[in-house]
């Protein structure tokens, strides 16, 4: 896919700590509960790390105790895209940014949870930034 945001590999590294890299751009996972917006109410906009885009917003953020922040929609439908992934001997949703391709987490649904969409966008807390709402 052609994305707005290329860069190099190497680029990418310079721009990145190797934490980042290894799940933004290798598509790795943080360990669950440590990531620093697993449990923040902070009220704004969550951008992805690598890029800036706008991906998600807080009010659409909720707690799914899974210890990866959750949101039940993205911004807009086109702001991700969807991968099959069958990585992890399972099929599984990857949802990767869309605007430069790195990979943000995994979206799950039929979950139960009482959210409009029925989905959980399970995101790494390394793969965003949040903007303070002012």
């Amino acid at each position: 896919m052609g994305y707005q945001v290329t860069k190099s590999d190497e680029d990418w590294r310079m721009q990145l700590s190797p934490d980042e890299y290894a799940v933004l751009r290798k598509a790795g996972t943080e360990p669950a509960g440590i990531g620093e917006y697993t449990d923040t109410k902070t009220k704004g906009v969550y951008r992805c790390r690598a890029c800036q885009a706008e991906l998600f917003e807080s009010e659409t953020k909720f707690e799914s105790h899974c210890g990866w922040p959750s949101f039940y929609t993205p911004l807009a439908g086109d702001r991700v895209e969807y991968i099959e992934d069958v990585s992890m001997g399972m099929k599984r949703v990857e949802v990767r940014c869309a605007n430069c391709g790195s990979h943000l987490g995994h979206v799950f649904e039929g979950e139960g949870y009482g959210t409009p969409t029925d989905q959980r966008y399970c995101i790494n807390s390394i793969s965003l930034t949040l903007e303070p709402a002012e």
